[in-house]
This record gives C-alpha cells, structure tokens and sequence, in this order.
C-alpha cells in the first residue's frame, strides 16, 4: 500500500509539515489526513494536531482532532511550541483518512512517522527570530480573549506577539563590551530602550534625522549621554536597522533585520531578525556605521556600494551589500532579478513595499514558467511613492497576497471579524491592540526573498530595503545573499507560509461581494481535486514540498 510521503520544515518555534498521498488521487472516499504527536500538549503522551472546522461546520467549543476531523490540505503547521520545546524532538506520523464522514477510517498501512529535531533560536553561527504579529488571528483571540486588556495583560500580549524577538537586543548588548549601530527609528519602551539605558558599556548610534521625520527626538534626549548618538540628515532617509557587537575591542558580532526598534515593529509588524556570530560581517557593518556617524552627502558614501567578498557563517555563504549605490547601477536588487531568474523550483518573497520594475518582471517569468510562486506584499491606500516607509496621511494598510504570477493577486483587509459579525463558530478579533495605534499604518514589514526554499542549494535575501528605487539609489540600506542553508531556507519557508496562509483563509472567509462559503470539510474527495490538477498552485505545492520519489 502507498505511503504518505511527508517532509517538515522548521522554525525555532513552528513545524510545517508538507506530505503526498498519490493514491488518493484514484479514490472518491479521500477525507483528508490525520496528524499524531508525539509527545503531545500539555504532557499528554500524543495528541492529534487540530482543525478548527469540521463536517458539520467550525468548531464551537475549542478544536476539532484531526482523526475525526481530518486536515483536508497537503500542508498542516504545529505551531504550539513552547520556548522550553526549543532543541527537542518530536515525531510526526501523518495518515490518510478514508470512508464516511460519520465513521472515518484512518489507514495505518499508509502513514509515515517522521522526526522533526526543533532548532534552537541560535544554531550554526546564525540566530532566526520571526514574530507572531499579527492580532487579528485565532490564536491571538484564544490566548487573549476578546476584552479590553489591562496594562500587564496587554505586556504578555506583546511579548507573545514579539514571538521571542523583544529579548534579541537586550541579549545582544548583554554580550557586548561596546555596541556600535545605525537604527531608523528607536522609541521602543518595552525592551529596547531599558536595555541600551542598562548597558555598562558605550553604544554609539547612528540615527535619521530629517526635516520631514524626527520621530526620534525624545528617545535621544532621554538616552544621550548614556548612548552616543550621531544624527543621519543628508540621505533621504536612513532605513539601516543593525548593532555591532564589539568583544575586546574588536567586531565579534552583528545584529540585523528588517525590525525597527519600536514597539510596533518588534510586536505587531511582521517582522524578523538576525544576530550573525561573524568577526568578518561584524566588521564590515561597523566599517559602515563609522562611515555614517560623520554624516556624508550621497555622493560620498556611494563609491561604497558593492558586494562583500564571501564569508563563511556556519554552513552559509553569506555577502553584505550597502547602498545607496550610483544613479546608474543597480548591482544590489540585480543580484536578486538573476537569482530569481534562476530559480530551478520555487520563489517566496515578502516585502512591505517593492516598486522594481525588474523584480517584478522576473517574478512573472518565473510563475508563467509553471514554477511555485507565493507573496505577501504590504498595500497603503495612499502610497507615497517618494519615501520607503509610510507617512502619517497614509491611514490604511492592507495585505496583497500574489499567487503563481504577480498577476495572479487579492487584497485583504486586516481586520476581517468586527464585533458580531464573525462567522458562526469563529471568534471575533482585534484588528490592532488598544494603545498601539500607530501612525504608520504597517501589517507586513519584512524585506525578505527566498529561493528554491525546498532544495539543497537555497538563496536567502534579506535586510532593511525594500527592493525599491530609493533603496537602491537614495536611502542608506544593508542586504544580505545567503547561499547554501538549507536549515535556514527551511526557517523562512516555514515562517512564510504560517503567515501567508493566515491571510488567504481570511480571504477565502471574507470575499466582498461574495456570500461567504460553507465553512465544512468536504464529505468526499471534491476537497483535493485542485492539488491533483496539474499547473495549480495546490498542485505545484503538492509535489515540490514533500520529498521527491526515490
């Protein structure tokens, strides 16, 4: 008999597991899939992984298991993993759910058993930290409920929404003997501020300062002359967002990502970060950040631009960029249109604000290739297309989510569920925190590109800009090409997906215009027929991320 095949793909704090079963193409009766771990939640020996939905529609007290209730996808996430789970092992075993809805047989002779070796937050050299952010989800209503939040209930709601992330700076000076940096915006109350103000050592920052933006203003005045400040006015905006961490006088460290240090950044934007254990890299940002505290003009921090040699972190391959670069080159987002152009399987990508002609070009070519295709992409409703981060007239954000090719797109709105008018069986939920309203109006904050995720030969690019015009030409900026991890490829494919699949089932519930579907498991194999049709998204999923055939 067929075997599931099934692959996982891990976070520190997340496993996607993605399987195969081509035998069910051939059957009419194909419910789905039962998911058993082990060890299971809250120190049950094993327990079935959850559904929310049905046969007879969505869950109305808690969750669903997934033996009765099967997982009617090619792709299910165990997000319930705690900071204690982080470095253990867990086993998966994934069995495909046959028969009458009323009495469903799950197929023993069928399942495979996979072990899934969580990865620590640090691990080969490189730490990953990707937030939760978002507050209109499930999970968010379950932990939190759907009252007003009193001030130490609302603190626990962001440092779970901050996923681990508020504690990366305090750690990273908790290292240091100096830390030098370049930071866009620093207004972060919560974590970042007391920890540079605790700091026994000197941090030296460099800061944006311009006419139009001094969102910086207080935290200067409050922290100098603890922290050295170094104010940035002559580029259009100053989008850097890294530390350098100085042991003995010299680099040992960096710190980079795509999170301002505010609250908003590190707890309710889409966000992640990096800390690199690289003398090498940790030099070259500090180069950078020297270069500038003395405030250049454009013109002179140009005949910088280029990429770094390769250094060697763990088992990646890793090379820094710095723009801005000259009017006329492009050598920073070019390296990505030709990675993308040379993707054998798949490209993820998500950005807060991409506006490259070139990129955009390539990622078409790509999915028209029949190649697997996902994004997420940050909408304002009044772009101001000057700048690289959103202004205060711009008071709506909504999410893009683009599928197979750039044309293939549909927008959501955040804040799906108003009060009363969930859909039955659902919560309903926040579409912001009370107290964080923000002037910048931003769900998706990541500057992120994965390609060929899946494979052994991976290519990660990540850091402040946005592949943008003026992230190549105009704004200070930092990216990184990271070659050759496939554990760290599995890291961003796994947080993507987690968050992109967030959004399209909030599409697939709220389409304006559109009655709502009927929130049930299919009582036959009519939920699979797409992922078994060849040139669908479901179908490119379905036989790229599991395993090739032996």
């Amino acid at each position: 008999m067929a075997r599931v095949k099934v692959r996982t793909y891990l976070s520190p704090t997340l496993v996607l597991l993605a399987f195969d079963w081509g035998a069910g193409r051939s059957r009419d009766d194909f419910l789905g899939f039962a998911i058993e771990r082990r060890p299971g939640f809250w120190g049950a020996a094993s327990s079935w992984l959850p559904n929310r939905i049905g046969f007879d529609g969505p869950a109305r007290d808690g969750d669903l298991p997934s033996n009765t209730s099967p997982i009617q996808k090619f792709m299910w996430w165990d997000a319930r993993i705690d900071e204690e789970d982080r470095g253990r092992r867990f086993t998966y075993t994934v069995t495909p759910v046959v028969g009458d809805p009323a009495s469903p047989r799950l197929l023993s002779g069928s399942a495979t058993t996979v072990p899934a070796d969580l990865p620590l937050a640090e691990q080969d050299g490189i730490g990953s930290y990707f937030n939760r952010a978002v507050v209109s989800s499930q999970a968010f209503s379950r932990t939190f409920g759907t009252g007003d939040l009193p001030p130490q209930r609302l603190r626990e709601a962001l440092a779970w929404l901050a996923n681990g992330m508020q504690g990366v700076v305090p750690g990273f000076l908790d290292r240091s003997e100096r830390a030098a940096g370049a930071i866009y915006h620093l207004t972060d109350r919560e974590w970042v501020m007391p920890a540079l103000a605790a700091h026994p050592g000197t941090t030296s920052l460099v800061y944006n300062k311009t006419t139009r933006d001094d969102e910086n203003r207080d935290s200067v005045a409050e922290l100098t002359p603890k922290v050295e400040f170094f104010p940035r006015t002559r580029a259009a905006i100053m989008h850097d967002k890294f530390l350098v961490r100085l042991e003995r006088g010299r680099p040992a460290a960096v710190l980079m990502g795509s999170a301002n240090f505010t609250t908003q950044g590190i707890a309710s934007q889409a966000n992640l970060m990096h800390t690199l254990a690289s003398p090498e890299l940790a030099a070259l940002y500090l180069e950078r950040a020297r270069l500038l505290q003395g405030d250049p003009a454009i013109r002179e921090t140009t005949p910088h631009a280029g990429w770094s040699e390769p250094v060697q972190v763990g088992g990646a391959s890793v090379r820094a960029f710095f723009p801005p670069e000259p009017s006329r080159r492009r050598a920073s987002i070019d390296a990505v249109v030709q990675a993308v152009d040379r993707a054998r399987s798949s490209v993820v990508f998500s950005l807060f604000k991409p506006t490259d002609r070139a990129l955009f070009d390539a990622l078409e070519r790509h999915g028209q290739a029949g190649k697997l295709l996902f994004g997420l992409v940050n909408k304002l409703d009044r772009p101001a297309e000057a700048a690289d981060e959103p202004s205060a007239g711009a008071e709506r954000a909504r999410v893009v989510i683009l599928h197979r090719s750039v044309l293939a797109r549909e927008t959501v709105d955040h804040g799906l569920f108003p009060r009363g008018g969930e859909p039955a069986g659902f919560w309903w939920e926040r579409a912001a925190l009370p107290g964080m309203a923000s002037r910048f109006p931003v769900y998706i904050h990541h500057k992120f590109v994965v390609i060929d995720a899946e494979t052994a030969h991976p290519v990660i690019y990540t850091g402040s800009a946005n592949m943008s015009n003026n992230a190549v030409h105009r704004n200070d900026e930092n990216l990184l090409e990271i070659a050759g991890s496939p554990r760290l490829a599995a890291v961003y494919f796994a947080e993507f997906l987690r968050l992109y699949e967030h959004y399209r089932a909030r599409r697939h519930i709220d389409r304006p215009g559109r009655r709502r579907p009927n929130l049930a498991l299919a009582k036959d194999a009519s939920w699979a027929r797409n992922a078994f049709r060849p040139g669908t998204s479901q179908f490119l999923s379905r036989v790229r991320l599991p395993p090739p055939p032996p």
